[in-house]
């Protein structure tokens, strides 16, 4: 009997996310309501205040686990940023809601509430690109941090349109988004000095 309590509960702790994360990406942390996440979920909302603390601290547990996955089924490749970038547009496809959720923990979370891992991560990608930029790989155009914010802006580029321009190219296949996105950061990052 013992063992069927941390499983029961790691099974509502995903459900909760699960719901969590669908709830946040529809209508953000202000308009989310643990009432509609527990019912979602099959739980309750003292079960969100007992694993989570709070809407926010529920919120910032979804997203640091995308963040995470993201990190860990993406690790960047410096030498490859074209690549790199390409990886992550077939995620954002792959997991709509991403950029969603990003949107909302820009608007609602931001520098108050900076997570680890998304500190460390961003710390690591930067240091990869300077890697390559100090060993003649990358070139040096833009600084680390500039280069870094341009490829993950390209990569989640068709997910961030109005709903005005996503209209306007609404018949552009997810093939030539994709290649869209790789070819920009290639020319972005152009061949390495000296070649």
């Amino acid at each position: 009997m013992g063992e069927r309590w941390p499983r029961d509960a790691e099974q509502t702790r995903r459900r909760l996310l699960d719901a969590a994360r669908d709830e946040f990406a529809a209508v953000g942390i202000a308009g989310a309501r643990v009432d509609r996440i527990a019912a979602a979920a099959g739980s309750n909302k003292a079960q969100i205040y007992h694993y989570f603390g709070s809407k926010d601290g529920l919120f910032d547990a979804v997203f640091e686990e995308i963040a995470r996955t993201t990190v860990d089924e993406i690790p960047i490749d410096a030498t490859d940023l074209p690549g790199y970038a390409g990886r992550l547009f077939d995620s954002y496809r792959q997991r709509p809601w991403v950029q969603r959720l990003a949107t909302w923990y820009r608007l609602e979370r931001g520098a108050d509430s900076a997570l680890e891992i998304i500190r460390s991560g961003n710390s690591a990608k930067i240091a990869a690109i300077a890697a390559a930029q100090a060993d003649g790989t990358v070139p040096d155009t833009f600084t680390p941090e500039e280069l870094l914010g341009l490829v993950l802006h390209l990569s989640g580029f068709w997910s961030a349109t109005t709903p005005e321009y996503a209209a306007l190219v609404d018949g552009i296949d997810p093939g030539r988004r994709r290649e869209v996105v790789v070819l920009a950061v290639a020319a972005l990052v152009g061949p390495p000095p000296g070649r």
